[in-house]
């Protein structure tokens, strides 16, 4: 341990067994990270002990701390309270910080009279009124748009007075979407009422709506106002129209956020779906930079989301399990002052909708990222499957190949991001024993790889890529061969499954600790672990085809006076083939390392000999 983390782990040693907040330091003293604990002492000790267990954004935020301060609370509430108000004050850079493609937006509304509203995204100094700010850009335009269509106000470019009856009314007058002012359809008042109107319905949202527009037509039959009574049944007609149209399923709760996650490497989108009145009225998404576990990720990104947020609605559906959840709830309660239900459904309609906010997450990051939403989908599958932790984007197979124990070989192929990385291929000559044993061969690959992770770490080699995932054609006795073979080494903790083929020598499950785990009914799982297991088996027959054939002209030379083992792997090594060894002359023998000019000329006596023989 280096000299500072050693004070550092002093100081943090004498810290109390109480709850509070840290916050993490760097040369210039600016806070990079906000941190609660339930007890100070065992929270913060952790930071400055071993790194091996520490992620990489954790390790680079340790690397940067030069000191910290701490504040000690009552309760972990508490704590979680003071962490949301320093987080936002510091924006420390190693917290969790949303990263949105999108401002704030705004309703315009210009000046009377004829008043236009329209969806901006900034302010100008035009005397025209705005509504807002708005976080949701898609908030903003759908309810500009169902406004506008509820209502019958004009989209088009006219200028008013200026236009009217200067032309016919448009399409969109007689299908019943305009009221056509540039006609005269419509006088300034019934205008501005419109207008009016439609601002109310923005600020207040359908149901609201609805529900005066029917106390009003009702009071409007009541006194005969047939007229008027018939357009407030058009317009209650109209948001029902709107509503339906924005459906995206038959939803029995009305009112809730829908967040779900999609991650590649060290980014993750979030995607948050709100649902209003049983309709979805907005859609975001955001990007965060982060290695930890999904349960923290969840926990802090809802932190930040409602920190700047006042419309918390009673439901929070959710893609998975949440670190402190029960410290959220609370936090929640008190932002919204009734409860908030966090709900995490495992089937059924509320499923389907955090399917449907996954599948938009996982579009956005492919975007991001520069991949096919295919490609990080059939990763995520496969995550959720097994239970990794993480996307699997590197994963290395292998398998052993030999002939009754002959010429064993042992192969690695790497798929990066569900395709083969052939650069990173390699091939492994059994050398410890000989004989067939598959078990010790997997071994003996696995301790020279993980070997080999350890010398190229930080290099370019791609032997120092530490993998996701490590896969190995075969069952239970090779996976715990394996396993054993990764004791004790950097590569200790990369989870490692078996490929278990049926009785036709075809894909047909996983395997860990002696569970299989079912890949048949994954479709999209199943094509890559086949791929995976049929391209690993290639490499490593056609690798074994190669080690055998040279072992069969290795076996020729060697019969040759003078030419053994190593001279016989040069001379294959320089000609390639025992026929073009034949042809060579004593000076094209010579020039291969070891071979002098006594056992060249046995060589070529050799051949030309059998060639003598052969014409006699």
């Amino acid at each position: 341990m280096d000299e500072r983390l050693k004070t550092l782990h002093d100081k943090a040693l004498s810290l109390p067994h109480q709850p509070g907040v840290y916050l993490m330091k760097d040369s210039s003293g600016k806070v990079i990270y906000v941190g609660k604990a339930k007890s100070l002492k065992n929270r913060v000790t952790t930071y400055f002990g071993s790194q091996d267990k520490h992620t990489t954004k954790v390790r680079k935020m340790v690397s940067n701390v030069k000191d910290f301060d701490y504040i000690v609370v009552q309760s972990e509430f508490e704590a979680l309270l003071l962490e949301c108000s320093l987080i936002k004050q510091y924006m420390p850079k190693y917290n969790i910080l949303l990263k949105d493609d999108k401002g704030y937006s705004y309703i315009k509304v210009t000046p009377p009279p004829w008043s236009r509203i329209s969806a901006v995204k900034q302010k100008d100094d035009d005397n025209a009124r705005y509504l807002g700010p708005y976080t949701g850009s898609g908030y903003v335009t759908n309810a500009v748009e169902q406004a506008l269509k509820i209502y019958k106000l004009p989209t088009c470019s006219k200028e008013f007075p200026r236009d009217i009856g200067k032309s016919r009314p448009c399409l969109n007058y007689f299908i019943n979407n305009c009221s056509a002012p540039c006609a005269g359809k419509i006088s300034q008042a019934e205008y501005e009422e419109a207008v009016n109107s439609a601002i109310k319905f923005i600020q207040q949202g359908g149901a609201a709506t609805k529900k005066e527009l029917i106390a009003q037509m009702n009071e409007a039959a009541e006194n005969l106002e047939f007229e008027r009574a018939a357009k407030l049944r058009d317009r209650i007609a109209a948001i029902d129209r709107v509503g339906r149209s924005q459906r995206v399923v038959a939803q029995k709760v009305k009112n809730q956020d829908v967040i779900a996650a999609s991650t590649a490497g060290e980014i993750t989108c979030f995607a948050v779906l709100r649902f209003r009145d049983g309709n979805i009225v907005d859609t975001e998404h955001f990007f965060i930079e982060t290695d930890e576990d999904m349960e923290y990720a969840r926990a802090h990104f809802l932190l930040s989301y409602y920190q700047i947020r006042t419309d918390i609605p009673p439901i929070v559906t959710l893609d998975g399990e949440v670190e402190d959840i029960w410290l959220i709830k609370e936090w929640l309660k008190e932002k919204r002052g009734s409860l908030v239900r966090i709900n995490i459904p495992v089937r059924g309609e509320q499923k389907e909708l955090v399917e449907i906010c996954r599948k938009n997450a996982l579009e956005k990051l492919s975007q991001r990222i520069g991949r096919q939403s295919s490609e990080v989908s059939v990763l995520e599958e496969l995550m959720q499957l097994i239970g990794l932790k993480k996307l699997p984007e590197y994963i290395e197979a292998y398998d052993i190949s030999h002939t009754a124990g002959k010429n064993s070989v042992g192969a690695m192929v790497v798929f990066k991001n569900a395709k083969p990385y052939k650069s990173a291929y390699r091939r492994f000559v059994i050398k410890s024993f000989e004989g067939n044993d598959d078990y010790r061969s997997i071994a003996e690959v696995l301790t020279r790889r993980a070997g080999e992770y350890e010398r190229c770490k930080g290099t370019e080699n791609t032997f120092g890529v530490k993998p996701d995932i490590i896969l190995i054609d075969g069952g239970i006795g090779q996976v715990h061969a394996a396993r054993e073979a990764l004791k004790n080494t950097p590569l200790s903790d990369v989870p490692v499954f078996g490929m278990v083929k049926d009785s036709r020598h075809r894909t047909r499950a996983m395997t860990d600790d002696g569970d299989e785990i079912t890949i048949d009914s994954k479709r999209r799982v199943f094509s890559l672990i086949s791929e995976i297991q049929n391209e690993v088996h290639r490499f490593a027959i056609e690798y074994h085809r190669k080690k055998s054939s040279s072992a069969s002209k290795s076996l020729t030379l060697m019969e040759i006076e003078g030419v053994g083992k190593q001279r016989a792997k040069e001379l294959i090594k320089a000609f390639k083939t025992i026929d073009k060894i034949s042809k060579a002359s004593v000076e094209e023998l010579m020039s291969v390392k070891g071979i002098s000019k006594a056992v060249a000329e046995n060589i070529y006596n050799h051949f030309h000999k059998e060639k003598q023989d052969t014409e006699n």
